[in-house]
């Protein structure tokens, strides 16, 4: 049974936590159901917003992904950006100050976040030391992983169940699996506002896979209502063939938009929905929709988990946390270097929550 209690008031560091607060858990709420949030994404994308690509600028999109080729601030300039976005770990008390008397939820990126960038999408395991960390942090605040995954993929690595997952970067969302005092009905699916495109989908993803034959290290993933073609293990030379291949592919598909994240092309539904509204509908969800007394904390290293940083300035509630070991434009308060860093934060957030995990 989990106990998300607030941050206590009286010691933003050795805090004792306080009782669970009536109607502050997912179980208080009705569950809303995938028609609720299919309304809310009804429209198209703002495709001047979105980092949606454009004409011209697939091949240069796709050599800023590389660290050889992207470029980062150095000395003075680095320094700056530092104090622009401090260390989350350096700066903990400060954040534990911040998000005392206040119900905390939790919302964590997968790739480069939990678990390390890898040449094979396949083998971005996490270790056993985060999976404790993140256990532990969910057994004091609503967790909620946020993914460019398919959620049954992202499930299938993190192994926790008690976890809410927002899988095909927030198109498909569900509560957690096993008893708690916050979830829905078990194996029931909260959110799927893409249904619609799953046909087409699965169309692109085959063109797409036998397209991708004649490139060697691409990989096409099939992440349920969007697709991501990697091309970390592809030869420089090959990028941009791939990358008028892929675009070739979409001009048939005028409901489909293109974006980039490390070394991967995200393709996906045209709709107004990304990892930013999936923040907020678990919120909304969770009760805390137009609330005072919760503290949004999300942890992400790419350029999707943005939609969800600007959610929170928007907001003007909770941290948005960028992982990177290098200066680069954000909307996040904070960083963290690397998933060992963010698993240390998670670990010292429990801690300061006058609990130990």
């Amino acid at each position: 049974m989990t106990n998300h209690a607030a941050f206590a008031a009286e010691d933003a560091v050795t805090a004792v936590p306080l009782p669970a607060q009536a109607g502050r858990h997912f179980s208080s709420f009705p569950p809303r159901r995938a028609r609720d949030c299919r309304k809310a994404a009804l429209g198209r994308m703002d495709l001047g917003a979105s980092g949606v690509l454009r004409a011209g600028s697939l091949l240069d999109s796709m050599k800023a992904s590389s660290p050889r080729h992207a470029k980062f601030a150095a000395g003075a300039d680095h320094e700056d950006w530092m104090e622009k976005h401090p260390s989350a770990l350096e700066w903990i008390e400060a954040v534990v100050a911040a998000a005392k008397g206040k119900q905390i939820v939790m919302f964590l990126d997968y790739d480069g976040t939990l678990s390390p960038i890898v040449e094979d999408p396949d083998r971005a395991v996490m270790t056993e030391e985060m999976r404790d960390a993140v256990r532990s942090v969910a057994q004091h605040f609503p967790t909620a992983i946020v993914s460019g995954r398919s959620r049954d993929k992202v499930l299938n690595f993190v192994k926790l169940e008690e976890l809410y997952y927002a899988g095909s970067h927030g198109m498909d969302i569900k509560g957690p699996t096993t008893v708690s005092n916050h979830k829905a009905k078990a194996d029931e699916v909260l959110c799927q506002p893409a249904t619609e495109f799953l046909p087409v989908i699965q169309e692109v993803y085959e063109t797409l896979t036998a397209k991708m034959e004649s490139i060697p290290g691409a990989i096409v993933e099939n992440n349920k209502f969007c697709l991501s073609v990697h091309f970390r293990c592809v030869d420089e030379e090959e990028w941009d063939a791939l990358g008028e291949e892929v675009r070739a592919v979409l001009e048939g598909y005028p409901d489909l938009c293109l974006t980039k994240g490390r070394k991967v092309l995200e393709i996906r539904p045209s709709i107004k929905w990304d990892k930013g509204n999936a923040l907020e509908f678990l919120l909304e969800s969770l009760g805390y929709a137009g609330r005072g007394d919760v503290f949004p904390i999300y942890i992400g290293d790419d350029r999707t988990d943005e939609d969800a940083f600007k959610v929170l300035r928007n907001m003007g509630q909770g941290i948005g946390i960028l992982v990177t070991k290098f200066a680069k434009e954000t909307t996040a308060s904070y960083s963290l270097r690397e998933p060992a860093e963010v698993k240390d934060f998670l670990r010292k957030l429990v801690m300061s929550n006058g609990t130990k995990g």
